[in-house]
């Protein structure tokens, strides 16, 4: 086996996540694994109990420090960041012998931001945000796609939306209201790099977040490292 001689800088670099959206543009742009974006995303309910699911980075901002992504504000991840706005989220390169972690509190971006965002989704994945009550129960798949097909009728779409090779009709579909993104907004972040022997090479930045309307003002990363 050929052991992984990467590691992370002496000393530690000043803003863990400069180096974070530098990963991830290093793993999408080697196309090693087919979703270099995925990031598991942690939430709790207001009683404590813990879940957790895949979503999509779809941005890492160094600058002022946070992860975005988009979901239903309806689905069980959506209520849980109601009642806790508390959440983490891991990201692994496993070809890159890669990880990243980040725990802090959770925005919602503003309507612009969502609708500019939703403009760029295939127009079949914005049907199906309009057709599916994410992480509410249904009988049958048949049921769900009935739901996807009044949707479509709903915005005069001529083609089936089941054909993944249908043309973008060109319509507008606006966004559904309860539908949108959600700042991550970094208080911990920690940087893995497997090491041979399992003497990986592992560090952790915190800071405070001082509330502020639509965010956060950030106090300065404090930098240690860990042992593996």
């Amino acid at each position: 086996m050929k052991w992984h001689h990467e590691h992370l800088p002496e000393p530690l670099p000043a803003d863990p996540l400069a180096v974070a959206a530098a990963w991830l543009a290093e793993a999408t742009a080697r196309g090693t694994q087919p979703n270099p974006n995925a990031m598991v995303l942690a939430t709790t309910n207001a009683a404590g109990q813990p879940s957790a699911r895949v979503v999509l980075c779809k941005q890492i901002a160094a600058d002022p420090g946070y992860l975005s992504f988009y979901t239903n504000y309806h689905s069980r991840k959506g209520r849980e960041l109601e009642s806790n706005p508390r959440a983490a989220i891991v990201m692994h390169w496993d070809a890159l012998r890669r990880q990243l972690r980040v725990e802090g509190r959770a925005v919602q971006v503003s309507a612009i931001e969502s609708d500019a965002y939703f403009a760029t989704r295939n127009w079949r994945s914005r049907l199906g945000a309009w057709a599916s009550e994410q992480s509410e129960p249904i009988a049958t798949r048949g049921e769900l796609l009935r739901n996807v097909a009044k949707v479509a009728l709903r915005f005069a779409l001529p083609a089936p939306v089941s054909d993944e090779d249908a043309p973008d009709p060109g319509l507008r579909i606006a966004r559904p209201p309860h539908w949108g993104g959600y700042q991550l907004w970094a208080e911990a972040v920690e940087l893995w790099v497997e090491g041979s022997a399992r003497i990986h090479d592992r560090a952790r930045w915190s800071r405070t977040l001082t509330p502020r309307d639509g965010g956060f003002d950030a106090g300065d990363w404090s930098a240690t490292r860990l042992q593996p």
